[in-house]
Formats: structure tokens, C-alpha cells, sequence
């Protein structure tokens, strides 16, 4: 016997549409009406007017993206607004142009054409203080520059752990202490 189908149509699933959320950018509370599936590097950008991060491949494959989530290094291109629920995001206005690294880039030649260097920062934030040259190599596997060749990155890397030694990790500097170097 053959089971008859009802003639009665069947409502489609519908896709989910623009949530309200709430996020923690750069020590900030900021709600967002976005889809879920957003990339958060759109939501920055877009939704919470924080253009220093940059869009390079839109793949993950070039690190320009880069901002931490919970101190760790991701690929904001990458990631679903609605997986950053709940976690710290520090985007490179988190860091106020104050952070040692970025004066170091600065002045040692590490940001050239600057669309790396945001991520190239935050990146290296996450390398803590005094890292090897090694760990440089990996820890920045994952961003690429097309215009220093590595050499004054690493440079600017070291002169900031150099300057800041006694400070402890270079991550969590929001502001200069008292003894902060100047500038040359």
C-alpha cells in the first residue's frame, strides 16, 4: 500500500536574520544588530567603526585580519561575529598608539605601506615579552608583509621587548609608564 503525501505545503525553514549582540571590544561593551554569521572583521569595521583592521586575502591566508580574542591571535576574516560572544577582542585601537610595539615599529622601520601592520602588531603582542628569534618566525608565521622582508619587524620586535623589560608582558599595556623611552 502506498502512503499517500499530503497535498498541504510545508512551511520552509527560514534562515536566520540580524541578531542584537553584545561584544567586549578593546575593554568596551558594544551592541551590534548583525547576522550571526558575519565575519567579525566586517562587524569591526562596519558595525563598530574600527577600520585599523585590514582586509588583505579574505581567506586567512595573510594575517592582515589579525586581532586577539582572548589574547590569542586570529583571523578576524575568518571568524562568525556570533563565535566572539562572550570573549575580549583588542583590535590595534585597543592598544591607544600608545603600546610600545607600535612606537618601535614606527621608529625601526616595521610598518612601511601599512596594511599588515595592524595585524603585524597584534600578532606580536601575543608573542609576549623578550621572545626569540625563533618565535618571532612562527608566532608571525601567519602574517605577510610585501614590503620590509621581515628584518625590521623583528627588529622592532626586539627593540620593544629591549625598552620594556621591566614592565612584564607587553600585552597588557594600555598606557606608558612613567619610565617609557623616548623617542630618538
Amino acid at each position: 500500500m502506498k502512503k499517500r503525501r499530503s497535498t498541504a505545503r510545508q512551511p520552509r525553514p527560514t534562515k536566520p536574520g540580524p541578531v542584537v549582540m553584545t561584544l567586549t571590544v578593546n575593554h568596551q561593551r558594544a551592541r551590534v544588530h548583525a547576522h550571526p554569521m558575519k565575519r567579525l572583521l566586517d562587524v569591526l569595521r562596519e558595525d563598530c567603526g574600527l577600520t585599523g583592521t585590514k582586509e588583505g586575502c579574505g581567506e586567512g591566508e595573510c594575517g592582515a585580519c589579525t586581532v586577539l580574542i582572548d589574547g590569542q591571535p586570529i583571523n578576524s576574516c575568518l571568524v562568525p561575529v556570533a563565535q566572539a560572544r562572550g570573549a575580549r577582542i583588542t583590535t590595534i585601537e585597543g592598544l591607544g598608539g600608545r603600546h610600545p610595539l607600535q612606537r618601535a615599529f614606527a621608529e625601526q622601520g616595521g610598518a612601511q605601506c601599512g596594511i599588515c601592520t595592524p595585524g603585524m602588531i597584534l600578532a606580536a603582542v601575543a608573542l609576549g615579552p623578550r621572545p626569540s628569534l625563533d618565535r618571532m618566525r612562527v608566532g608571525l608565521a601567519g602574517n605577510l608583509c610585501r614590503c620590509t622582508g621581515y628584518t625590521a619587524i623583528y627588529r622592532s620586535i626586539r627593540s620593544a621587548s629591549r625598552g620594556w623589560a621591566g614592565t612584564g608582558s607587553l600585552a597588557g599595556h594600555d598606557r606608558e609608564p612613567e619610565n617609557a623611552p623616548k623617542s630618538r
